[in-house]
Order: structure tokens, then sequence, then C-alpha cells
């Protein structure tokens, strides 16, 4: 809706103007900042961030502002910092009467840092001080545990709210090299080469500039540097998701570079060369893969499914001649471009040809989800099935319905189903319905989802307690994501409902398995997929944690929730018991929230001295901080702060709860 022309923008405006707070749900879409723009110009090209940040003006700088997301943290560090400066508008030193903190920009880059360093040659103690004692997390990040929910509930008179059981993750083992061991040696041998894959010249036209050095542009240059990179990884990520989802892609790309070829072919050689090329391979540019699944799924194909009737279509559809930009002969050696883009078409459909001789009864990568669904664990059961593309989740749905796997359903940003309707057919309990609504209105019930990511974040889908990741998302935000479909608060009455029309599920309910379809060994030398997820999932343990401490296999230990957040299941941490113990204190003395607060604002207090001797002394201070709309210090705008200093250590210890901190020293018994 920030994007919104018409009414949205005065609405907003006037929404921030009334509003005491405003409070941004899924906050991790405002991670990356991207265009800055102005709202005056005659396109506004500002991102949905500098849309937000501008309705955060300095006019409403005086209200609060929360930001909800269980994952602020996805690739780096600036991610959280970009939020914050949702609020901080932007000025580094905004904590530094505060937190200490002097120039925001500059302490997330040495804590990136040291987590770049921590990545490489593990944690130094350096870095994990900073990492476990930073002010700026530990003063803006609060996540409390599920135990602690619930015993919070139940200390306030409630019901503590139900939480399902989560299993770690299993890996699905397949093989590749017993699929399509050919087309994986054609891989190797094309990435020993210098350049590896495909040189994919025309992503990188700034390589073979001829003009004016001054006007090269080193940004711009090392940008389509990274692209030609992305575009091989990618295609390698495709691979290892599906066969069709790579023949796909070779189809698209091997278009494109004809299309380039057919723009700049000038002269009368570069033209007979082009033509020749193309009447060489007829066959090949005149075959398109969608054809060989025959999907009739969203209306898309024609009466027999066959796509007959787009037989005669333009080999170089008309929208990617006009996509292309001419390069001018005077600035860049396009006849060189030239000779890398065919040598690309060359090695394009040799790899075509040998994936329009796979069968999809070679693939042990879709053999082996087959067996996962028909195995005791998945059969019978409510089945979400991710993957990274919709051309995978095409693929992956037309062979189980080949299979008798019944009930499928697939769902992607492409298709043109009614999202609402899907969603309600897969999780009826958890969507308003159930199954005798379905069946009343003719809707048949959905047993196996198939999705992209589409479907990866503020959904219900809890009438589901199984799950298979069919390939890795680069993200692993992504996996946690997908994961949270189906591990999130449970009804009460709601289970009550599906259990009592489904008796069969009661057993079921409350445990949450999942599957990970890890890219094999030999596939992993080249693709490196595991070890950039890994990467980044310890980077994000080693800030904020990782709930459940468990992500890709079963054997995983990732850093549980910091402890100023909480760990995610099980046992609560000690602030968390402080927190429980206080709420209890106050139900069991009315009047002591009352007492409290009429205390003079210092006190002092002992207790009887041990026998052991005095250990040390406890202060618990209320420090000042800057009131920005009073514009002076005051002790309510400030933190508090504990402080224990023990005698026979002869330190300073801060931390209230961990092991050796303050709780357990100063409680009276």
């Amino acid at each position: 809706d920030l994007h919104r022309g018409g009414e949205f923008p005065g609405r907003f405006r006037r929404i921030a103007e009334l509003a005491d707070a405003v409070i941004v749900d899924e906050a991790h879409h405002f991670r990356n900042r991207g265009s800055r723009g102005k709202p005056d110009d005659e396109e506004d090209r500002r991102s949905r961030y500098w849309r937000l940040f501008d309705l955060l003006g300095d006019e409403v700088r005086s209200k609060l502002v929360f930001l909800l997301t269980a994952t602020p943290v996805n690739n780096r560090l600036a991610d959280f910092r970009h939020m914050a400066e949702l609020f901080t508008r932007g000025e580094d030193a905004y904590f530094a009467r505060r937190l200490g903190v002097n120039n925001l920009t500059a302490h997330f880059g040495t804590m990136e840092r040291h987590l770049s360093e921590s990545l490489n040659e593990g944690l130094t103690p350096e870095a994990q001080e900073a990492l476990a004692n930073d002010e700026v997390f530990s003063s803006l990040v609060v996540q409390r545990s599920r135990a602690y929910a619930r015993a919070s509930q139940i200390a306030e008179g409630g019901e503590g709210t139900a939480f399902p059981d989560r299993k770690p993750p299993q890996v699905a083992g397949y093989s590749i090299r017993s699929s399509y061991g050919e087309l994986l040696d054609m891989f190797k041998a094309a990435f020993e080469k210098e350049n590896p894959l495909f040189s994919l010249a025309m992503y990188y036209p700034l390589a073979y500039y001829t003009g004016p050095d001054g006007s090269i542009n080193p940004l711009e240059e090392n940008r389509q540097r990274q692209v030609v990179g992305l575009i091989r990884i990618l295609f390698l990520k495709r691979f290892e998701s599906s066969a069709f989802a790579f023949e796909k892609s070779l189809d698209l790309l091997l278009r494109k570079l004809l299309a380039f070829a057919e723009v700049h072919s000038e002269t009368g050689a570069e033209r007979d060369r082009y033509e020749s090329w193309k009447r060489r391979h007829a066959a090949v540019i005149g075959y398109r893969p969608e054809r060989q699944l025959a999907l009739d799924l969203d209306g898309e194909a024609d009466g027999d499914g066959t796509g007959e009737e787009d037989a005669e279509e333009d080999v170089v559809p008309p929208e990617l001649l006009e996509a292309v930009s001419e390069l001018p002969r005077d600035e860049y050696n396009v006849p060189a471009i030239l000779e890398e883009t065919f040598a690309d078409l060359d090695e394009i459909v040799r790899f075509i040809d040998v994936v329009r001789r796979l069968e999809p009864a070679q693939d042990d990568k879709l053999r082996k989800l087959i067996r996962l669904l028909r195995s005791r664990d998945l059969a019978s059961r409510k089945v979400l099935v991710f993957t990274e593309f919709a051309d995978t989740a095409r693929y992956v749905e037309s062979h189980l319905r080949d299979a008798d796997i019944d009930g499928v359903a697939r769902i992607d940003g492409g298709s043109t189903v009614n999202r609402a309707e899907v969603i309600r057919r897969f999780s009826p309990y958890y969507n308003g319905s159930s199954s005798d609504d379905l069946a009343a209105r003719g809707d048949a019930e959905i047993r196996v989802l198939i999705s992209t990511d589409v479907l990866s974040e503020g959904l219900n889908l809890q009438d589901a307690t199984r799950l298979v990741n069919y390939d890795l998302h680069w993200n692993p935000v992504r996996l946690m994501q997908r994961i949270g479909r189906v591990d999130r608060r449970l009804n009460a009455a709601v289970e009550q409902r599906l259990v009592a029309d489904h008796p069969e599920v009661a057993a079921d309910r409350g445990t949450v398995r999942y599957w990970n379809f890890l890219p094999p060994d030999d596939l992993e030398d080249i693709l490196g997929l595991y070890e950039r997820v890994a990467g980044k999932t310890l980077l994000i343990s080693r800030t904020l944690g990782i709930e459940g401490r468990k992500l890709l296999r079963p054997d995983d230990d990732y850093d549980p929730l910091r402890e100023f957040n909480a760990t995610y299941e099980g046992t609560r941490t000690s602030v968390e018991d402080m927190h429980l113990e206080y709420q209890a204190l106050l139900n069991a003395n009315p009047d002591l929230a009352a007492r409290l607060d009429g205390l003079p604002g210092a006190v002092f207090s002992g207790r009887r001295k041990l026998a052991a001797g005095v250990r040390g002394v406890f202060f618990c201070y209320s420090l000042p901080a800057l009131d920005a709309d009073a514009g002076t210090f005051t002790l309510e705008a400030g933190p508090t702060r504990w402080y224990l200093y023990d005698f026979d250590q002869d330190t300073v210890i801060e931390s209230p709860g961990e092991t050796g901190g303050i709780v357990g020293s100063i409680r009276s018994r």
C-alpha cells in the first residue's frame, strides 16, 4: 500500500498525524533502504523503506515506533541498523547519551568485522564479549520464549498458550549422479574453465569497453561482474532444485542471447552466422520445455494441455528484442561480445540436448519425495512442500499427480487461482472453516500443498504438522519462516474441533516434523550452497540466536536465542524467571506495586552477614538519559543497570541472570 497512489498517500499522512504509536509488523521488509528519491519528483522513485521513513518524519517523532519481526537479522547486521534508523532518523549519535554509542554506523561496522573474523577464524574473546554485551541489542530487542509466555499467562490467571513440539530436522537423502551423471560431469567441466559455465558477455559489456577510459564507472563495472557471477550460481541452484527449472532457465537464456545477437548482427557476415546458427539448431530453439508437462493447472494451456496453439510463436519474442539496449560499436568491441555470445549458445545447446533426454523416472530427488509422501510419517497427513522456484513447483505437482498422490495442489507467484481459497482448502480449521464446510460447498480438501515462498510468512497453516523443504533457500531466515507456517501457536478451541472431526490425527496434534532436501555431496563441491546458508545461520545465531538451535540437520547446535531475548522452548532463562518471580510477588501482595512506587529515589538495604563473610556489594541505578520530547535528561528516559562488586574476584558483574550473575547473590531466602 505504501506504493499505491490515489487516496493512499493522504490517508497514511492523516493516520500518522492522529496515531499515538506506529506498529510495523513483519518489519524485516524494511531492512533494505533502497532508492531514496524525493516525494515531489514527477515519478516518485522512493523505496517502501524511504516512504515509511518520510511518513515517520520529524512531525511525528514524539510517537512510539514498534518494529515486530521474528527475524531482525537476515543477511548482515546492517539489517537491524536500518530498521532502527526508522526511529533514530539516521542520526548516528542518537544513542550517544542514552547508551554511550557515539556512532551507530561505526558501532555496527565493528560488530560486523568481529562477526566476519569469527566466521573465518572462530569466535575470539573480544568478538564474543562484543556480541554478548552489546548495548544496542540488549536495550532495543525484546523477545520472550514460549515457556515464559505460557508461565506468564498462567500467572495472570489464564490458560497457558499451547505451542507444538518441533522435532529436529531430518535430511532427505538423494543422489544427483545416479539421476543426471552426464549433466553433472558437464557442469564440473564447465566450471573448471577460466570463465566458468557461461561467459555472459552481454551482461558484462564494460569488459569489452573501448571508449575513453575516464568514462568507465568502476562501481558499475563491479556490479556487472557480480551480476554475471550471480547468474552462474542461480543456474546451479535451479539445477539442484529440479532439472525442469534448470531447463526453463536454459531456454530463457538462449532466447535472450539470440535477441542480443539479432540486434547486434549488423554486417553481412554476422547476419549470415546468426541465420546459419538458427538453422543448425532449429530443433532445439523450436522446443519449449513447458509443453512437456502438459499443464493446464491455471488455465494457461489450450484444451488438450499441449500448448500446440503456440507452436508458431516467434523463436525470439518481440519483448526480448525490445529489451535489448544496443551497444555503440565506437565504444564497445561488439564483434568480440558476439563471439562469446555464440560460444554461450553452443554451450546451452549441449546442455539442452542432455536435459531433453532425461526422464522423470530418472529423477532420484522426485522419487525420494514420492516415497516420503507414501511413508508412514506422511501418508494421510497434511504436508506443506516448499520450493524456491515456481518451475519446480509445477514440475513436482505434475508428477505427484501422475504418481497418484492424493489431494495435491500448488500455489506460486504466477498462479491465477484464489490464494485465500487454496489456503482455506489446505488448512480449513485454522482459517475459519472445516472439512464439513468444504464438502458442503463442493470444495476438495487439499492434503499436499506445494508452494514457493509466497506462503512463507504471515499465514496460519497449523492444520498441517509435516513440512518438506524440497530445496534449500539461500537465506536461512526463509527456512525459519517456512517452518513457522506450521510451528505456530495452537488454539485450544480449534484443536478440539479438528480432533473431534478427525480423531485419526489426534496423536499427531502438537508435534511438528520437517525434512530438508540438502544438496548432495556430488553437487556440493560446485554449489557450496550449504556452506553459504550455514554461514548466514552462524551469523544470525551469534547475534540473536536461533530458535530451537536446529535448522538444517538434526545434529545442528547453533547458539540459542540470546539472554536478552530468551531461549526458544523448554527451559526459561534466569531473566525470564525473574520476571515471573516478580509477577508472582505482585499477585501475592496486591499493595506491593503501590509501596514500591512510594519508595524514595535512593534506598539502602542489607541483610545479615553470612558466616563466610561479606561476598560483595550490589548496586542498582536508574541512569538518566536525554528525553527528546522534554529536551532534558530524565530518569524515565534512561535504562536501569545492575552491578555486583564481587570481593573475592575483585570484579564488577553486570549480568543479572546468567551463570555467575547477580540474582542468585541478592535473592532473599
